[in-house]
C-alpha cells in the first residue's frame, strides 16, 4: 500500500521510500522516514494534492509523489 492510495483519517506508519535524487531528499527533510506515523487529513476535490499530518506538522504532497511512500495501517 502507498500513501497516494491512504484515507483521511487513518494512521499509517511508513515502510519504505521509493523516491530517488532531490524528491527523496525533500521527503526525508520534511519528516517522512522510516517508522515515521502519518495522517492523511484532507484530500482536494480532484484527489491531488493530498494533505497530511506528520509529526505535528501539516504537509501537501501531489499524488504522484505521495505513491512512492509505502505505508502499512498502524495497528
Amino acid at each position: 500500500m502507498n500513501l497516494g492510495s491512504a484515507q483521511a483519517g487513518i494512521l499509517y506508519k511508513i515502510k519504505e521510500l521509493k523516491a530517488e535524487g532531490k524528491l527523496l531528499q525533500k521527503l526525508l527533510d520534511m519528516g517522512f522516514i522510516n517508522g515515521a506515523v502519518v495522517e492523511a487529513v484532507r484530500l482536494a476535490p480532484l484527489l491531488d494534492p493530498i494533505e497530511f499530518k506528520i509529526q505535528d506538522c501539516l504537509i501537501s504532497l501531489r499524488k504522484s509523489e505521495a505513491a512512492l511512500v509505502e505505508i502499512e495501517v498502524c495497528k
